[in-house]
């Protein structure tokens, strides 16, 4: 079978709503053999299509010989050529990004702007069998779950992105490219093999065909495995997630008891916390929190996870709505939204009540655990260092010149549902040291940012 035959029928089981003439598509169009052969079967099974290319400006005249080359194919086709030339070394330098990750970027952002200026429903891309399998080897060598191993995705529907060529190898468009007697243009940087790609291709790959020649269709077979096995296996991980999690407000609450009983607990466990923010070089870290002391905790770039009693909690850095935490007796280190508390009793001879208001020092007999660490809320009170009236915290905000934002990141702790300090301002008088107490419960406030 030919490969138009091919595709025809590619499209036919995979997107039967292209092949029957009811969308308009949006092809990515570089001017290399891929793409040009998917423009000419497109057009050749009657489909509307418009052809967009990207100009990045990187190699020099060649980048202007192969917008001329794509811009030719509106005469050739008949059809509408958008070009977008772009300044990618400017962006990447603005953006932080590499040259390839800024291309992406600018590539996929004009594309889809593309989609409903240009009334199209898809973007259509030529990656084919052979970039898949080395797709497959590079996610595999450099480290990788079960979705890696599944290669490029058929569909990328958060981008409306469809790839038909997947199915056919390198060698069935290059005869199809010379038997239609289709011009494309060669991207000398494909020769180069200081690129990973490059090197997989032109070395890595034919390397282990000398070894084993038909490890293309092995590997090709294999994507489609570990296809099914992801499915399984995403399955099996929402099971454990429904079994395991517990949902708190913007806290997600995990228990440590019944965590340690699970089998495969670290797949379970990375595939958890990495929708927080977490990579899988942190997950040794995030397992030691299952044995680790009350207090501890590990954080990303938007989340913690904080060992606290017999759960781990998961919960944003900077949340707006936190649950309550429980202090026990025994807690001698408590994480929470505005940084660390920690917790000691002292014999009162043996240290200097402290005056900062980053410390409470407290009469520990008035005390009675366990406490409870909570954010201010409306109607809350208490009796302020060095007076005898009670006197609401709203009130007492004012007097302080706190910003409406100030009040709503405070904090207070309290014991028997009375409140005994607010966290780095003041202490209630009622729970004061005195001449004649004994001991000193002495609880401190680490800031983080």
């Amino acid at each position: 079978m030919d490969l138009l035959r091919e595709f025809q029928q590619y499209l036919k089981n995979r997107f039967p709503q292209v092949i029957a003439g009811q969308t308009k598509l949006l092809l990515a169009v570089s001017g290399g053999i891929d793409s040009i052969v998917l423009t000419d079967l497109i057009f050749k099974l009657g489909i509307d299509f418009v052809i967009a290319h990207c100009n990045f400006q990187l190699r020099g005249e060649e980048s202007n010989r192969d917008e001329a080359l794509v811009s030719s194919l509106g005469n050739l086709y008949q059809k509408q050529v958008l070009v977008q030339r772009f300044d990618t070394n400017g962006y990447a330098l603005k953006h932080k990004r590499s040259i390839q990750e800024a291309a992406r970027e600018l590539r996929y952002n004009w594309f889809t702007s593309l989609l409903k200026t240009a009334d199209c429903s898809f973007i259509v891309t030529a990656h084919h069998l052979d970039d898949n399998i080395e797709t497959l080897l590079m996610h595999f060598f450099r480290g990788t779950g079960i979705q890696g191993l599944t290669g490029i995705p058929e569909i990328s529907k958060e981008r409306a992105v469809i790839r038909p060529l997947l199915f056919a190898k390198r060698e069935a468009i290059e005869a199809y490219a010379n038997m239609q007697e289709l011009n494309w243009v060669q991207d000398s940087s494909n020769a180069s093999e200081k690129y990973t790609r490059n090197f997989f291709r032109l070395r890595l790959i034919p390397s282990i065909e000398e070894v084993y020649p038909q490890v293309k269709q092995n590997l090709a077979e294999n994507i489609h495995r570990f296809k099914e096995v992801a499915l399984v296996y995403q399955q099996a991980i929402e099971a454990y997630k429904k079994s395991l999690l517990e949902f708190k407000g913007h806290e997600v609450h995990i228990p440590v008891l019944k965590l340690k009983k699970m089998d495969a607990v670290r797949t379970v466990m990375l595939e958890i916390v990495k929708e927080y923010g977490f990579v899988a070089t942190q997950l040794d870290e995030v397992m030691k929190l299952v044995d680790a002391s009350n207090g501890s905790f590990i954080q990303s770039s938007s989340h913690r996870i904080i060992r606290n009693r017999n759960w781990l909690i998961i919960s944003p850095r900077q949340q707006e709505e936190a649950a309550h935490i429980i202090i026990e007796a025994k807690d001698n280190k408590i994480v929470f939204e505005n940084g660390m508390l920690e917790i000691k009793i002292h014999n009162q001879q043996a240290n200097q009540v402290s005056t900062s208001s980053l410390i409470a020092s407290l009469d520990a007999t008035t005390i009675h655990f366990p406490l409870l660490l909570r954010k201010y809320k409306q109607g809350d009170y208490f009796y302020p260092l060095g007076m005898q009236k009670k006197k609401k915290l709203s009130r007492f905000f004012i007097d302080q010149k706190l910003s409406l934002t100030d009040k709503e990141k405070v904090w207070v702790l309290e014991t028997d549902k009375k409140i005994i300090w607010v966290i780095g301002y003041r202490i209630d008088d009622r729970f004061k040291v005195k001449e004649s107490t004994k001991e000193v419960l002495r609880i401190s406030l680490n800031i983080t940012q």
